[in-house]
């Protein structure tokens, strides 16, 4: 248990003390206004312990996580052998016209949609 008492984690269990003491008297206040008639801060009574119980779970997480021994350590990059590469072929560039085409026919789906509102897009026939 001597891992939980270095400065690291004793910043964390005060700071975890702190909040959840904070978390709870703001929430005791909002009881306090809802009580005056504010409607408003009945919800904020209810946010501000949630808040505290998050405070509560993320300090047990970290406790877990200590005691399982921490997040694994990165594995170091290793190159890749010149034998084992791969090579991507270069992505092929269409030519305008081709690009024209597909804008043209894309272009008439959308206006066959606008011009049938109550049309589904799979009811589109395109001509062959």
């Amino acid at each position: 248990m001597r891992r939980f008492l270095t400065p690291g984690w004793l910043l964390r269990h005060v700071a975890m003390v702190v909040l959840v003491a904070a978390f709870l008297a703001l929430g005791w206040w909002q009881i306090g206004r809802a009580r005056g008639g504010n409607m408003l801060s009945f919800g904020y009574a209810i946010e501000w312990p949630v808040f505290a119980l998050f405070v509560i779970f993320v300090w047990t997480r970290e406790i877990r996580a200590e005691l399982r021994g921490g997040a694994p350590e990165p594995e170091p990059e290793t190159t890749v052998p010149e034998d084992l590469r791969i090579e991507v072929p270069a992505r092929r560039s269409s030519t305008k016209e081709e690009d024209d085409a597909a804008t043209r026919e894309y272009n008439d789906y959308l206006a066959w949609l606008n011009a049938h509102p109550g049309a589904r897009p799979r009811d589109y026939r395109t001509e062959s």
